[in-house]
């Protein structure tokens, strides 16, 4: 199968009160983790590349992967540049094949934001790419871009109203309350503000921060309105944590197949849970 976009996905996970898993990915063994794990469970799934998987693994070598991965499976895939900082950077990654782009303006301030927003949809929608936007700061570390927890702002529904309105941006992240990176402590999701942004936008609400989230807030915002739910941090988790064990366990193995294989097995497994919990099994 070809690519197809996010916006094609979370439309039926909208109709049918489901959330697609956006899942991150870094490396030939992750990429894989993901499509194994969505086959499992007969599911679609988002693959997802960060600014710093894109620099570390390099963006051809990224589409690459993903284009081979959708082509040799029957379960829908798409794949979406997560955090997309700059105008130049959605343009360069959907000349090279990205079928989502996420453009992350929420540093600026609102006017600045939709201008961004609307430049990076004039390019996007010229070509058939699907248009992430985000309004709000979300807490923690992704790669290069830090939000101190005293400059996180969550997401003001009558701003985002405002927002939808202006740009007709095809998905939304929204700050409620997760953050990216390791959680502290248990994460406290702002329900009541999910719900009445979602009253107010009538589009794809997407949660980044999600990993360390417990399952039932999880699955309380998707039957608020998310169809979308960002996994990275559990993702490295699994990954390392097992490339460890094995390292651990056998000091001297210098075979990287032996050491990677089990990481990649724990990465599917995990993979598979939160597909399960969203709601997506079979909705391939």
């Amino acid at each position: 199968m070809a690519l197809v976009t996010v916006a094609e996905l979370l439309r039926k996970a909208e109709l049918s009160k489901y959330a697609v898993g956006a899942f991150n990915c870094n490396n030939m063994e992750i990429v894989q983790a993901i499509i194994a794990a969505a086959e499992a469970e007969q599911a679609p799934v988002i693959i997802q590349a960060s600014q710093g998987a894109i620099k570390y693994a390099g963006l051809e070598w990224i589409v690459g992967l993903a284009k081979l991965a959708a082509a040799q499976t029957n379960v829908p895939v798409a794949l979406h540049l997560d955090h997309g900082t700059s105008f130049e950077q959605c343009v360069q990654c959907i000349g090279s094949g990205f079928s989502s782009v996420m453009i992350d303006g929420s540093q600026y301030p609102l006017e600045e934001n939709i201008a961004l927003t609307n430049r990076v949809l004039a390019v996007a929608r010229a070509v058939g790419v699907s248009v992430e936007a985000e309004l709000g700061k979300i807490g923690g570390t992704e790669d290069d871009i830090t939000v101190d927890e005293k400059d996180a702002m969550l997401t003001e529904p009558q701003e985002a109203k405002t927002f939808v309105d202006r740009t007709g941006v095809e998905s939304l992240a929204v700050a409620i309350g997760t953050a990216h990176g390791q959680y502290r402590g248990e994460p406290k999701l702002d329900f009541n503000r999910l719900k009445k942004i979602k009253e107010l936008v009538k589009i794809p609400i997407v949660l980044h921060g999600s990993s360390g989230v417990p399952d039932e807030a999880i699955k309380e915002a998707i039957a608020l309105g998310v169809s979308k739910v960002n996994i990275d941090t559990n993702i490295r988790e699994a990954f390392t944590n097992a490339t460890r064990q094995v390292l651990n366990e056998k000091p001297n193995e210098i075979d990287p197949r032996k050491v990677l294989g089990p990481a990649r097995e724990a990465a599917t497994a995990v993979i598979r849970e939160k597909i399960r919990i969203f709601g997506t099994s079979g909705k391939a």
